[in-house]
């Protein structure tokens, strides 16, 4: 190997696996849902937000799942739809939460009378599983204290070439880019590796913002921040060497979601 390479696959190494640190924290799940709407005459989103938040979301609590934030689409193709996100503290958990709903009585009373106004409270509900990462493995809920409004959210998803190169992408996140973030101004609220879903390999993440002129500021403080220019230059770490395709939404959160 040639010294240029060498220092190449040193580099590459040190951000996608972090070097040698302490114990990694307990990753926990994140489950997303995506319900699929038809504008007709059933108004499906309202029928949906009332099941959710009088019966599903207080289910899932009981089941021992959360927090749940609840998004409707905003800007982004796939719309009309609502979001639904989960957290779930382990595998465990996530495994119990269906059979422990089966068996809630308060759930399956308002599943029924959901069903009773129509048969086709949704066209299509697809889901994902993603697993957090090193540094930051749970949802960070953000504060609502002194708010009168939600926030703004964005819902991005970076797909990979390879199961190598999604790691790459994953140890920039974790060895430098989160921070970035953060020092912008962006709230992250999770960052998760797919486990399960369409286009794998992939990750997915969502930002919060005060509204859309924060958003914008933002991502100009990024894009100029000089922490983000020698991170991105690291040999191997281009984004066309290990991003197949970036895609994003945003979204606006629902008055009974516990993320806004």
């Amino acid at each position: 190997m040639t010294r240029r390479n060498l220092v190449k696959a040193a580099s590459v190494a040190a951000v996608a696996g972090g070097g040698a640190a302490a114990a990694p924290r307990k990753r926990s799940l994140i489950e997303l849902r995506f319900y699929r709407l038809r504008n007709g005459p059933v108004n499906q989103g309202q029928i949906l937000r009332e099941h959710f938040a009088k019966g599903r979301i207080p289910a899932l609590k009981r089941a021992g799942a959360g927090p749940v934030g609840v998004f409707s689409n905003t800007i982004g193709s796939g719309g009309p739809y609502l979001l639904m996100v989960t957290g779930h503290a382990d595998f465990a958990t996530f495994g119990a939460v269906t059979e422990r709903m089966a068996a809630d009585a308060e759930y399956r009373k308002s599943r029924d009378e959901m069903l009773a106004q129509t048969q086709t409270p949704y066209v299509r509900m697809e889901g994902m599983l993603l697993r957090g990462f090193e540094t930051m493995p749970a949802i960070a809920v953000p504060s609502g204290e002194g708010r009168k409004s939600g926030r703004l959210f964005e819902l991005r998803t970076y797909e990979s070439n390879n199961m190598s190169t999604l790691q790459r992408k994953i140890g920039m996140f974790d060895n430098g880019e989160i921070d970035i973030f953060r020092k912008s101004g962006m709230e992250p609220v999770f960052f998760g590796e797919t486990l399960f879903g369409p286009n794998m390999p992939n990750l997915s993440y969502m930002l919060a913002y005060d509204d859309w002129a924060a958003r914008e500021k933002c991502w100009r403080a990024f894009a100029g921040s000089p922490e983000w220019a020698k991170l991105r230059s690291t040999p191997g770490l281009a984004d066309n060497e290990i991003v197949s395709n970036i895609s994003n939404v945003l979204l606006s959160p629902l008055p009974f979601s516990d993320i806004r």
